[in-house]
This record gives structure tokens, sequence and C-alpha cells, in this order.
């Protein structure tokens, strides 16, 4: 009896994070115990969204009275907060549509939606919210929730909130594609040449190509999901995966090199010029935060699993989250503010300006974006913040590339000697490899 609960738990939750098929049972007990527990939750659109539900046992279906209860988003949690004491009954009895599950298919339409919203489906049987209990055969079924595609008809997986994310994940391959056609040759002779920029270039090329293989994977897992409702959950969760990883090694780096030049830069030799050592203060730092946002980036991920390479600020792990980067874009922004307001160069004052938009517009993309994002309905959010931070972290991406590639600036001031600027990276007593 508990290994069948637990498996229809899990049936639920894997509905909901990875697509909207659900194949499952209809458990009593697992109803009983979690009454308002929703089965399924989707944005529907349209004057033609779809739920169709398949079942094998019509017979024990009846004899359960088993049915479905759909309610909006809003009215439930209204109903949930309501101070007036309603029973279990009276609860599901307010529920704005209502399917008797009592044929081998059925289908309930979803109309007269003013404006795509999230609506609530739960299983509810005569068991539900009586204190009476016998063990009864599960009901297996299948459920498809549906919105109408571009022509009216009912065949779009997509909820309301993930709509044109699979063109948008197209189309950033494919300019990801066309850009290693145009760039990755000559950027891989200048890292194999293992010339002045060469240990800042190659974690930036890895945190880049983590970044593409986020969005390939995202990708493939949108274009399985647009076939079936319920996609290839490897892929989502290694976009997941590949999206962590680059955000790791990205803080890693821009730490680094702040903390290098705010921490150290006082106490570099003049005999040794244009040199950065990593000291124990610098990596110390950079260690401790990097280890704090990935255990957070974890967390977030069993927090809530709903959502595609980008994070969704819901929850303990979002918002701690959002707080680590605010902090971080303050800090290294005031750190770098330090050095430009006493720097007398205007091409060194030009390079740090340069480096610290890249920092602050890495870290603060998402807490801007999560922040701008409330005066929007709740359908347009994910789409919001997901393109959002995407194309920011690529733009960040991009002119670090240009400053660090850059001839007419990072070799110039490299020329200048300054002992402000990182420009070798040491590593023991191993050779160093100077810019």
């Amino acid at each position: 009896m508990r290994w069948r609960l637990l498996w229809a738990l899990c049936a639920c939750c894997w509905g909901c994070a990875w697509g909207k098929t659900l194949r499952g049972g209809f458990v009593s007990a697992a109803a009983r115990l979690q009454p308002w527990r929703p089965l399924a939750r989707f944005q529907f659109h349209g004057d033609h969204a779809v739920l169709c539900v398949r079942i094998n046992n019509v017979a024990v279906a009846v004899t359960k009275e088993a049915r479905l209860h759909l309610f909006q988003a809003q009215e439930w949690l209204k109903l949930q907060n309501s101070i007036q004491d309603h029973s279990c009954t009276e609860k599901f009895s307010k529920a704005q549509l209502t399917m008797t599950v009592n044929h081998t298919e059925q289908n309930l339409t979803v109309s007269q939606i003013p404006y795509p919203e999230t609506w609530y489906v739960f299983y509810v049987d005569k068991f539900t919210c009586e204190e009476n209990y016998s063990e009864t055969e599960d009901i297996q079924f299948e459920m498809v929730l549906l919105n109408p595609d571009a022509e009216g008809n009912p065949l779009d997986h997509f909820s309301a909130g993930e709509s044109g994310l699979h063109e948008f994940f197209f189309l950033l391959v494919l300019a990801y594609f066309v850009t290693a056609c145009i760039y990755a040759q000559s950027l891989w002779q200048t890292i194999k040449k293992r010339g002045p920029m060469h240990t800042v270039l190659k974690v930036l090329s890895v945190a880049l190509l983590l970044q593409a293989g986020s969005a390939f994977a995202n990708y493939l897992h949108f274009s399985s999901y647009s076939k079936d409702g319920i996609g290839a959950p490897f892929m989502g969760t290694l976009a997941e995966l590949c999206d962590i990883v680059s955000q790791i090694q990205m803080l890693y780096l821009l730490l680094s090199l702040c903390m290098g030049w705010t921490i150290g830069r006082m106490k570099k030799s003049h005999s040794r010029p244009l040199q950065w050592d990593s000291t124990p203060a610098s990596t110390g730092i950079a260690v401790v935060v990097v280890v704090t946002q990935s255990l957070l980036l974890i967390w977030e991920q069993f927090e809530d699993t709903n959502h595609h390479s980008y994070h969704s600020h819901h929850g303990l792990a979002s918002g701690l989250l959002i707080g680590l980067r605010v902090c971080l874009a303050l800090s290294l922004a005031a750190g770098l503010y330090q050095i430009i307001t006493v720097e007398r160069s205007t091409l060194k004052r030009e390079f740090y300006i340069t480096f610290a938009k890249a920092c602050i517009l890495w870290f603060l993309c998402h807490p801007c974006l999560a922040t701008v994002s409330v005066i929007f309905r709740e359908y347009q959010r994910e789409k919001i913040i997901t393109i959002g931070v995407i194309l920011c972290q690529c733009i960040s991406m991009v002119i670090l590339y240009r400053l660090f590639l850059s001839h007419s600036l990072y070799w110039e001031v490299s020329s200048l000697s300054s002992v402000t600027l990182p420009l070798t990276v040491s590593s023991g007593h191993k050779n160093r490899h100077h810019f």
C-alpha cells in the first residue's frame, strides 16, 4: 500500500515537472491523505483548450465516483485563504469545472478564458472527504492537457507560459552555430598560442560552451515536448546542469579577477610589474562565494523543478540566490569604482569601466528582470525572465570577449606596466603566462 501511494505521488510530481501528458494511477488513498495537492497545473488560453482523460477500468471509476475538479489558481488561493472554515466537500463543490470520470475516453473543453491563467486539476472520489476508507483498485489513466494552436485546434502541448520558448531556443542555437562558424577557428588559434589572455579566454570559452550546450539540450527537450507533452527529461536535467556549471565558472572568473585587483593591488612588487598573484584572501573569498552559489542553485532545483534554464525566483533558495547576486554586483561595483576614481589614465579607466559593465550586467540581469516581471501577468513572467537572462548573459560574454581580445584596448593597457592590472596568472612555482 505504501509503495503504491509513493508511486502515485511521484507520478503526479513527474507530470507537473516535465510534461503535460501525465500517466499514472488515480489512488484513493493519495487523494484522501493529500486532498489539496493538485494532480496537475496548466496555463490554458483561448476558447478551445481541452483536458483529455483516458482510463482503463470504467467499472472501478464508476464505483468510486471518480471526478476531476478544475480550479482557477486565483480562486483556489482565495478559497484556501478564506476566513470561513469550509469543509472538504464544500471546497471541492466550488470548482469552476467538474468532470465525472465514467468513460474510457473523455474530453473537457475549457473555454471563455479572457486571458491566459493557471488552472489546478484535482482528483476526487467518494473516499476523499470521508473518514471511512476501504482499499480498492487503482484507476490507471493518461491525461493530456492541450491549448489551441495557431489555427484554433487543440493540439498545442505548451502552456501559455511556455509558448514561444521552443522557437526562442531554436533561434538561440542557430545564433550559436553561426557565431561558431565565424569566430571559432580564430579564437581557437588564439587560445592555442597560449597568448597574453590564455587563461581568461579559456575559462570564458568553457563557460560559453556550457551555455550553448544548455540551449541545445533545452531545444531538444522542447522539440520532443511539442510532440508528446512529456519531452526528454534527461535533456531538461542536462540543460539545468550545464547552466549551473556555467554560472559557477563565470562567478569564479569574475571574482578571481576583481579580488586580485582590489585585494592584491597594494601588495604588488614594483620589481615584478604587470603581475597578478592569487592571494589566499582573494582565493578564499572566491571559493566561499562559489560554493555558496552552487549550494543555492542545487537547492533551487529541488525546490522548483518546473522551469527551463532560468531561475524562477520562487521559494527561499531563489530569494537567497537573488540576494547573493545583488550583493556581489554591489561589492564588485564598489571595488572597481575605487580603482576607477584614483586611476589617471583614460585608457585604463575605459578598460575598468567596460569590465564593470560586464560584471554588473551578468549579476544584476536576473534580479532586475525578476523585479520587472512582477508588473506582468503570471503567464508572461517565465518567458520574460528566461529570454531576458539568457540574452543579457550572452551580451555580458560578448563584452568580455571584446575586452580581452581587443588589441586597441587591453594590449595597450598591458603595455603601460600598471601594477593594478592582472596580467599574469600564477600557479605555485609553475611557469607564468604573461599577458
